[in-house]
């Protein structure tokens, strides 16, 4: 197994490097709002200059600043939005209405499957593990690779060792929820009626109401969460993160690379419906963001990632690469540490060792 350590050449951007000074700074509160509801932030800085307050002798300051860092990363937020439609509002948050389907005894824990909305006309089958004579447990959200059985192989019904995270953590001690994707086995919401130009929007929404359901459970610790993922569930954990900062760590294996290294730049298989078609509106050299983007949104929480040498889907280098760009957050906050890559010597799985990994980043953040 090798480890990143991060010290060579910086990523180069997805779109140019944005250096905003403090004019830009001091309009940009007005702009924000625009900029929230799908202003390119090219128009936005056009807008400023058009105000008067951008001019060729401006002194421009360093994008990666304290000072900074809050104005670009409201950028990179509606850069994702621009991508995969706008984060639902609080009008969707309609009640839960939790209902337990079945429930089997596992020996250390209750396996339960349940209901709940997750929206006016959506409603969600999920499995949620409970360890038994456990108060106040750490909690995680554990995400599912693409897999027809969906969130059943997380929780030791798939027949896929390697994916069982969710049983290992529930034998921990951790109350873990198991959510489906959309589109994938037999959740098959209609993405188009419910207003969603992309399933990664939808998914995110339904984390985000799984981690309302947490919440109402007498024996979770409130407000902070980790999550967990392989493949499609790796990405899953990062895009749900950089949106709800009850994440609290985050943990993924073969999860991504840049989008311009994955399948050498064809990205067609980031844009079926269920993934986010909007990606096929910009060039390759011009999308809105890259996923040294969501690392850094999601910076200084700790993230692990696991980019095996073997993987054929993403590209351990490539991964390095987009690690070293978001770096530079991490290190605003003097955290470099919390952003972890390893790179074990096998192919796109979830390996034993690995996991364990992960379970004890959890262990330290989380209990």
């Amino acid at each position: 197994m090798t480890y990143v350590v991060p010290s060579r050449p910086a990523l180069r951007e997805t779109t140019p490097a944005k250096n905003w000074n403090a004019c830009v700074e001091a309009h940009y509160i007005p702009l924000k709002s625009l900029v929230q509801w799908g202003l390119r932030p090219t128009t936005a800085i056009l807008l400023v200059a058009w105000l008067g307050c951008v001019g060729g002798s401006a002194a421009e300051t360093n994008r990666w600043s304290l000072t900074n860092w809050p104005a670009e990363r409201t950028v990179i937020m509606s850069n994702l939005q621009y991508v995969m439609g706008p984060l639902p509002g609080a009008n969707r948050r309609c009640a839960l209405d939790v209902q337990v389907i079945q429930e089997s005894d596992e020996g250390a824990f209750f396996r339960r499957q349940i209901a709940y909305n997750t929206e006016p006309g959506s409603r969600v089958k999920a499995f949620l593990l409970v360890p038994k004579g456990k108060a106040k447990c750490p909690t995680v959200l554990a995400l599912h690779q693409t897999h027809a059985l969906g969130p059943k192989v997380v929780v030791g019904l798939g027949g896929s060792p390697n994916d069982e995270y969710g049983v290992d953590l529930a034998k921990r001690g951790y109350v873990v929820l198991a959510p489906p994707y959309p589109l994938l086995g037999d959740y098959q919401p209609d993405l188009k009626q419910l207003g969603y130009a992309s399933g990664t929007m939808k998914a995110i929404w339904d984390n985000m109401r799984a981690l309302d359901v947490l919440e109402t459970l007498p024996i979770v610790r409130k407000g902070s969460f980790g999550a967990i993922g392989h493949s499609l569930g790796g990405h899953n954990a990062l895009f749900t993160a950089a949106f709800d900062g009850r994440i609290k760590v985050v943990a993924t294996s073969c999860a991504f690379d840049s989008f311009r290294d994955y399948m050498n730049g064809n990205i067609r298989g980031w844009t079926s419906e269920r993934y986010m078609p909007r990606l096929l509106d910009h060039a390759i050299e011009k999308l809105p963001f890259d996923f040294h983007d969501v690392l850094a949104v999601i910076a200084p929480r700790p993230v692990f990632v696991s980019a095996p040498l073997g993987d054929t889907n993403f590209k351990w280098r490539s991964v390095d690469a987009v690690a070293r760009e978001a770096w530079k957050v991490y290190r605003l906050h003097k955290l470099e540490e919390n952003l972890q890559i390893v790179h074990p010597d096998c192919g796109h799985v979830f390996p034993p060792e690995i996991r364990e990994q992960a379970y004890r980043l959890f262990d330290k953040v989380l209990r």
